[in-house]
């Protein structure tokens, strides 16, 4: 993969990266390549900009600047131009974002030679049926109760024969990609999936009734989610919220195309989750 463009996306309310930005800048132009800032981003630092969508067309690849917030909210919005987006991380966690700032003069030098790897992870496409067009999540969506002190209700049913899988009552249900798995699926006790699966995780929140346990499903199947509470939320990617009641039915599936992440060839899963999250100690 020759790449000649990288369309440059700050973290929203971040004015103090404007010295990181042009250091970036200048190390990709140290390169041969060309970059462009996206318009947002350049009001919030004084620079001059390229509206978003006409810097994904003109770009090989995407590049976040933040934490996996900024990147999750970059893949989404440039879902349709199917680009590979880089994630420079100046964040805390930084599950998704691998390289650093003061690693990426040396990645460049491997980014030229095409020395580094694209995964695909899955991400989820949902629709409320006769009112949203499709959305797309990269780490989950979230059924939750507009209310603290109400429970919800929720059906979950295969599209395919319309046959109930489970019924839901507590505080929500979580239903996660497996990159999502170690986000807000972890937290409520869901198990952690290797991020190139293709599965969906449900985890119920704080059910109920002590028998409801996560459940994985293969990636083909397609889901139908309804409510029997007045009414319910839903939330993509903690990003968007969408409201949703009885009379509407809220269709789940794989999406037809991957997000497409640039990583170290070097990177190590398991090494993600032993420096992230301690794992095994």
């Amino acid at each position: 993969m020759e790449i000649k463009s990288a369309g440059i996306v700050l973290k929203p309310g971040a004015p103090e990266l404007r010295d990181l930005y042009k250091t970036i800048r200048k190390s990709f132009e140290k390169e041969g390549i060309k970059t462009f800032l996206d318009l947002a981003s350049a009001q919030m630092i004084k620079e001059k900009g390229t509206p978003f969508d006409e810097m994904c067309r003109q770009s090989d690849i995407l590049v976040s600047v933040g934490g996996d917030g900024t990147l999750i909210s970059v893949v989404r919005r440039s879902y349709e131009y199917h680009k590979p987006v880089l994630g420079i991380n100046v964040g805390t966690l930084g599950f998704l974002t691998d390289i650093y700032p003061d690693d990426l003069e040396s990645f460049l030098k491997k980014l030229k030679k095409d020395e580094f790897r694209i995964d695909e992870r899955m991400m989820i496409e949902l629709s409320i049926l006769g009112k949203r067009e499709k959305i797309v999540a990269f780490n989950d969506v979230v059924f939750t109760r507009p209310a603290v002190s109400k429970m919800i209700e929720i059906d979950v049913c295969n599209a395919q024969d319309e046959k109930l899988i489970n019924s839901y009552y507590g505080d929500g249900l979580i239903v996660s990609s497996p990159t999502g798995s170690t986000a807000y699926n972890l937290s409520a006790g869901g198990p952690v999936v290797y991020p190139l699966t293709n599965a969906f995780i449900f985890t119920p929140i704080c059910p109920h009734s002590l028998t409801q346990r996560p459940l994985v499903l293969p990636g083909e199947f397609e889901l139908e989610i309804r409510t029997k509470s007045k009414s319910a939320l839903l939330i993509v990617d903690g990003q968007d919220m969408y409201e949703f009641t009885p009379q509407d039915t809220v269709l789940l599936k794989k999406a037809k195309v991957g997000a497409r992440l640039i990583h170290r060839r070097e990177r190590n899963y398991f090494d993600v989750l032993r420096e992230k999250l301690k794992w095994g100690r």
